[in-house]
């Protein structure tokens, strides 16, 4: 994708995949999404399978060429059309800018977590970018808020008006347990459902009846002073990892 080096920057780090249930459970939060993702996927037994098909397609529009992103967004789009019911439509321009923006503001809350605020040049930079999150798809451009003071007023208003439906607390229930998980990952369960506790507003967290209070908060802390800088030390090659694997998986599905 042309002119995207800055959203680049911040979307090749590996541990913005910590943030995958964050964004999940924001968007389930919507009732319109909770109700096609209850409908149209088994989170019990695939847990995992929303988290893949969205970051293959973060990572195929953001560094895939031109041809790639263009045939990843066509695959989503083609997966999208059965998925309608009664007062949903996963094609529907609303519900996909509300994804597009927890894809956004987990990103950014993650990546300044680990690498302190951005400047507002390149935060602004960043977020103009990330609107082809939305755009690549069915949300006209003009949907995405104009500037980041636009988009916290969206998401201010969309926190404080979602209704975390019984669909959502089921979905949440199976991806934060994880149950039919490989055996390897279930290992990090538990650190996934205290770190998504985390960072879910609070309202939200509330809602799902995820516990939290001054002990959580003190090993979050702790947790984030000790882990930050040791994911910095890392070398950048390891610390995009994912973000190989998963173009290569993605180029691997194309060719085949």
């Amino acid at each position: 994708m042309p002119d995207s080096a800055e959203m680049r920057r911040v979307a090749r780090e590996g541990a913005l995949l910590a943030g995958g249930a964050r964004a999940i459970l924001l968007q389930v939060a919507h009732p319109g999404v909770a109700r096609g993702v209850a409908g149209h996927s088994d989170f019990s037994a695939r847990p995992l399978d929303r988290l893949r098909a969205t970051l293959t397609y973060v990572y195929g529009v953001t560094y895939g060429t031109p041809e790639e992103a263009r045939a990843v967004a066509a695959l989503v789009t083609e997966a999208h059309r059965p998925v309608a019911g009664a007062g949903y439509r996963a094609s529907d321009p609303e519900l996909q800018l509300w994804v597009a923006a927890t894809l956004y503001d987990t990103a950014i809350l993650l990546y300044e977590e680990l690498f302190g605020p951005l400047e507002a040049a390149m935060a602004d930079k960043v977020y103009a970018q990330y609107g082809v999150l939305g755009t690549a798809l069915q949300v006209p451009a003009r949907l995405w808020p104009s500037d980041r003071a636009a988009f916290r007023a969206y998401w201010d208003h969309m926190v404080a008006t979602l209704e975390v439906s019984d669909e959502a607390r089921r979905i949440a229930d199976d991806l934060l347990h994880a149950r039919g998980a490989p055996l390897l990952l279930k290992a990090a369960v538990p650190l996934n459902r205290f770190l998504t506790a985390a960072w879910l507003p609070a309202r939200i967290r509330r809602e799902y009846g995820l516990a939290w209070g001054g002990l959580h908060q003190r090993g979050y802390d702790v947790a984030l002073k000790v882990g930050a800088p040791l994911y910095r030390l890392l070398p950048v090659p390891l610390r995009e990892a994912p973000k190989t694997w998963y173009l290569h998986d993605l180029r691997r599905r194309l060719a085949g």
